[in-house]
């Protein structure tokens, strides 16, 4: 069998189309060490078959992957690191999602109304009295996507267990939240209402109502995106010369876990007097 071949470092670098600083950095790092190094003059060499891993980083960081999820790609089987590539652009994906509606948010608050309009169409509807189940809570911005997703798991499962959901489950801001306002907000979920005696938690009655409201995707809703949505609503009220009768909510149709970023996720909702 062939003996692979020592490279030098100068060598290696040229054929694996990275530096020799990136390469020092990467033995540092732990990702790519040489195979040798000379005691005397502590030179770099670099054996021919390690080409393939070396090229895989250029790559790898050509996504500008972190050096230690590079790591964790380098180290996997073929098909565990497959995988950690396509969590890692996901993610990436997400992440651009989520700052596209930012900049689109930054632009239509400079903007003022004319940007909200722009981007939002406002539709309108009438909503039937509900018995909902509810729980509330003072609460800041960052706690409260958790907050949602664990009250609407616990309600949930109340729901499901006296017949189910009837309609829609919605979240209620009586508060703003923001970094000076924390709500309070209520997580509602629609029931039965012929079962109103049999529920353990708090329940109440949402008045029927008509609601002007915008539908909006996965990545609008993250805060602050999704105060543009809120903007555009009570722009279009205003401009009909309409009246909120009642707290902004949000309408969760989807299930969440399923949705891409440029899915829709939930209606922004403002309910009308008269």
């Amino acid at each position: 069998m062939e003996e692979d071949a020592l490279l030098s470092i100068g060598a290696f670098a040229r054929r694996a189309r990275l530096s020799q600083k990136a390469l020092r950095l990467y033995d540092r790092q732990g990702l790519l060490p040489p195979d040798h190094v000379d005691p005397g003059t502590g030179y770099r060499y670099y054996r021919e078959s390690r080409l393939d891993a070396a090229r895989l980083i250029v790559r790898l960081r050509g996504l500008d992957m972190p050096l230690a999820e590079v790591g964790a790609v380098l180290s996997a089987p073929a098909p565990e690191a497959a995988r950690l590539v396509a969590a890692y652009w996901d993610g990436v994906e997400r992440r651009l999602a989520a700052q596209r509606e930012l900049a689109a948010h930054l632009r239509n608050h400079l903007l003022g109304d004319e940007g909200n309009l722009d981007m939002y169409e406002i539709q309108q509807r009438e909503v039937p009295e509900q018995l909902v189940l509810t729980e509330q809570r003072h609460i800041t911005p960052e706690e409260l996507p958790d907050w949602i997703h664990a009250a609407l798991g616990r309600l949930a499962a109340v729901a499901e267990a006296h017949g189910g959901f009837f309609g829609h489950p919605f979240v209620v801001y009586h508060g703003e939240v923001t970094e000076d306002g924390d709500g309070p907000v209520e997580i509602c979920v629609p029931v039965d209402p012929a079962r109103a005696a049999e529920f353990p938690v708090a329940s109440r009655i949402e008045p029927a109502h008509a609601e002007a409201y915008t539908r909006v995707t996965k990545a609008q809703v993250a805060y602050p995106q999704i105060l543009s949505a809120y903007d555009a609503v009570y722009t279009w009220v205003e401009g009909e010369a309409r009246t909120a009768s009642a707290a902004p909510r949000e309408v969760y149709f989807a299930e969440w876990s399923g949705l891409a970023p440029a899915d829709p996720a939930c209606d922004v909702a403002v309910p009308l007097a008269g």
